[in-house]
């Protein structure tokens, strides 16, 4: 699940007081295979409107005595001592004690680590209205869909349809065919209009960086690659992580010993490393065996018992 638009319900009561940014409760999610058999997968959560998402917490860090800036770049000019670009164009220098990359798959800060992340695979995904409600969110594994999958996340009485999909030299579709020929088959099976409202695209990151913490900096969420290589799920690694990092700095800071920094990384593998090995395993089988997609794809898919088996 692309996780980007989808929160686990035990996570949900711990990151904000506000729920503005809800849109739907969901029971599960169900894996379609190209054969017609059907997964259902029980996991209680809630897909969200992921701006109002982000300014709950920008809310939320102010009224915690944060200061945000809003319209503002970091630029990469000297990584010590960060400039600041304002809104106005002015530059503003500030001394950083630390510095925490939360700046998404091309992180800037993840380039002054040497850390940058090449494991990345690209997304597009189109607002659509639906015929019947769903309470499910649903996912699609087809063999032309090489490395990926194609979903759809019910919002009320629309939904994101989406696909994220490896390009490789022998590819014959672009990624928009793809996504276009992936939302017939949805309308003709009753369940979109395929009209879509609005068009999104981005990057998924596939694997971890080299390192998350290095000096004073440290890495989360799609910047350290925290990501899940199957699923591309993010959020609830991208909200455990953040609050790990934020209490490892101040703690740094207040002990003045940024080796203290170290505990982080050793703190968020500790909780999501065997997962994410075990993912990027899976994604490598994947990868290397697609041509025997009918035999692999179980082995490959969190839904199903194969999936967990060595």
């Amino acid at each position: 699940m692309r996780c980007a638009e989808y929160m686990p319900a035990p996570l949900l009561g711990k990151i904000s007081s506000e729920r503005n940014f809800v849109v739907q409760r969901i029971r599960g999610m169900r894996t379609f295979l190209p054969d017609g058999e059907m997964k259902e997968m029980v996991a209680p959560g809630f897909t969200i409107q992921r701006d109002l998402f982000d300014q709950a917490l920008a809310r939320e860090a102010e009224d915690a005595g944060v200061k945000v800036l809003f319209s503002t770049r970091m630029l990469a000019d000297n990584p010590n001592q960060p400039a600041l670009k304002l809104p106005d164009g002015s530059l503003a220098h500030v001394e950083a004690k630390t510095i925490i990359g939360a700046d998404g798959p091309h992180s800037t800060v993840a380039g002054w680590m040497d850390s940058v992340n090449r494991s990345l695979i690209p997304a597009v995904q189109v607002r659509v209205p639906l015929v019947n409600s769903l309470d499910f969110t649903e996912v699609y594994l087809k063999k032309d869909l090489y490395g990926g999958y194609g979903w759809l996340f019910p919002k009320k009485d629309e939904a994101n349809v989406g696909i994220g999909v490896i390009k490789t030299p022998k590819s014959s579709h672009s990624l928009k065919e793809l996504l276009e020929q992936f939302l017939f088959e949805l309308a003709n099976a009753g369940k979109i209009i395929a009209q879509p409202v609005k068009y999104f695209a981005g990057w998924i990151p596939a694997g971890p960086v080299k390192s998350t913490v290095i000096g004073n900096k440290m890495l989360v969420g799609d910047a350290a690659g925290q990501t899940h290589p199957i699923t591309g799920a993010g959020l609830p690694q991208a909200v455990i992580c953040g609050r790990m990092a934020g209490k490892w700095a101040a703690r740094a800071v207040m002990e003045k010993d940024l080796d203290l920094l170290k505990g982080y990384e050793g703190e968020w593998k500790d909780l999501f490393g065997e997962s994410l090995v075990r993912a990027r395993e899976r994604r490598t089988l994947m990868e290397q065996e697609w041509e025997r997609f009918d035999t692999i794809i179980k082995k490959c898919w969190i839904a199903f018992r194969e999936y967990y088996r060595f």
